[in-house]
Order: C-alpha cells, then sequence, then structure tokens
C-alpha cells in the first residue's frame, strides 16, 4: 500500500503529534519515512527589516542549526520505533513547494494541521492546505489542537 512516507515537519507541537500518528502508521506497514525541513531564508524581504541584513548569515546559520536539530530528533524517533528513516534540508525554499516537490518519490504524505480560522488563517496561512490544493499524491492531515509553549 504505502511503502514510503513523506513527513514535513518544523519541530511545532503540532508536527511532532502528526509525527508521532505518523510513525506508528509506517511501522505497521513497514514503510520508509522521509522527514522533510523546509528552511526559508528569514530575511528575504530584507526591505520588511533593513536593520538586520547585517545579521543575516548568522541568523540563516542559526536556524539552519535548529532544523538540523530538529531532523535528527524526527530520524532518532523512528529509530527508536524501528522505522526506517531519513531526512531532507531544502534549503531557501517555501515550505509548500519543497513538499510538493518532495512528493514524487513518496507514496503519501503525512503532516500536522493546526485548523487555524479567521484572522489567524489569514495572517499565518496554512502549509497544510496549500500542499493538499497542489500534491498528487495521498495526504493525511493529523489535527493537533496542541499549544504552542515554545
Amino acid at each position: 500500500m504505502y511503502q514510503t512516507i513523506l513527513m514535513p515537519t518544523d519541530g511545532s507541537a503540532c508536527s511532532n503529534h502528526a509525527i508521532s500518528e505518523g510513525l506508528e502508521l509506517a511501522k505497521a506497514l513497514g514503510a520508509q519515512v522521509t522527514f522533510l525541513f523546509a528552511l526559508e531564508d528569514p530575511l528575504s524581504a530584507a526591505y520588511a527589516v533593513p536593520d538586520a541584513v547585517p545579521y543575516r548569515p548568522q541568523i540563516y546559520e542559526d536556524m539552519k542549526k535548529e532544523a538540523t536539530r530538529i531532523l535528527e530528533e524526527a530520524e532518532a524517533l523512528a529509530s527508536t520505533q524501528g522505522v526506517s528513516a531519513k531526512t531532507i534540508m531544502a534549503e531557501r525554499t517555501n515550505p509548500i513547494k519543497a513538499i510538493v516537490t518532495a512528493e514524487k518519490d513518496h507514496d503519501l504524505i503525512i503532516m500536522g494541521t493546526h485548523g487555524r480560522r479567521g484572522f489567524n488563517r489569514w495572517m499565518f496561512g496554512s502549509v497544510a492546505e496549500g500542499v493538499l490544493r497542489r500534491a498528487g499524491k495521498p495526504c493525511l492531515l493529523i489535527r493537533s489542537d496542541k499549544e504552542e509553549t515554545d
């Protein structure tokens, strides 16, 4: 059925919840998992924060280190559950584009969604909805009401 599962992550509680659920499914199916972190350049719109431009390289490197840590933790969690896993860091790209590009090598996409509504949805958008609208492969969205504590 599903032998290769793509699990995008951003390290949030919502994403971690989806990883937990996804790993259970992957283990039951004997599927391999790929964790994907899409690392956007936070200052690509430098005109919005002109004072931060001199710090751009350091900010990006700090974010990259954090993304690496998140991917390593996800991979370790998969290992403890006996699920074969690998990681991908898509750099300087939009998360939706990165996920839709990576889907070609997978049978299923599993990702979390906050289920935001109203102003929060308008303000923060929805990566999950963007992927769902563009993906050519099946998507399993895991709803999470978990509050962000970080």
